[in-house]
């Protein structure tokens, strides 16, 4: 039986889904922070909305892919390996970020649902997953909007570990996610 030498970078699905997550998220984030400057009602201001609705549905989607790539890809060791608190807090920020990027878009599906307003994704509109409830949308919202806030850091956290690694550790983490070529 002949062994191979673990593969050193993560597949270009998996790195092509994180580079895009990022994107997606920026979006998401700046369509909610942008509306800021519009009136209340306006044209521009319901479109920013709409748009972060159905990126946040699309967060949703490709997380989904993104574990499904994750689980049956794995993950490239690091070089050198890490101390163990180092691996244990990166697994679990990872988790956090995965819990953020599923759980932000079902909460905003539930709020748009509980607050009966339709639920737009690039033309289609979703069934709604809750019947109205103004208290629930009140809620749901008020914990979406706190999540986001821990949104911020938790991706902060995770930008900031990454360039740690490359300039100051100087191991691999970084490179394994980098695209380009091999």
């Amino acid at each position: 039986m002949t062994m191979t030498a673990p593969r050193p970078r993560y597949s270009t699905l998996s790195i092509s889904l994180h580079w895009l997550m990022l994107i997606l998220l920026v979006a998401v984030y700046a369509c909610m922070n942008l509306r800021e400057f519009y009136p209340k009602g306006s044209d521009i201001r319901e479109g920013l909305k709409a748009w972060h609705f159905m990126l946040g549905l699309s967060v949703f989607l490709l997380v989904l892919v993104r574990i499904v790539a994750r689980l049956a890809g794995g993950a490239p060791p690091i070089t050198p390996q890490p101390p163990a608190w180092q691996t244990i807090l990166a697994k679990v920020t990872h988790l956090a970020l995965y819990a953020l990027m599923l759980g932000m878009p079902i909460a905003g599906w539930v709020i748009l649902s509980a607050s009966g307003k339709a639920i737009p994704f690039f033309g289609l509109e979703l069934p709604a997953l809750v019947g109205p409830d103004k208290a629930l949308a009140e809620q749901v919202k008020e914990l979406h909007e706190t999540t986001a806030t821990v949104g911020y850091f938790l991706v902060g956290l995770h930008a900031v570990a990454a360039l740690f690694h490359h300039y100051l550790v100087k191991d691999d983490t970084f490179r394994r996610m980098m695209p380009g070529s091999r």
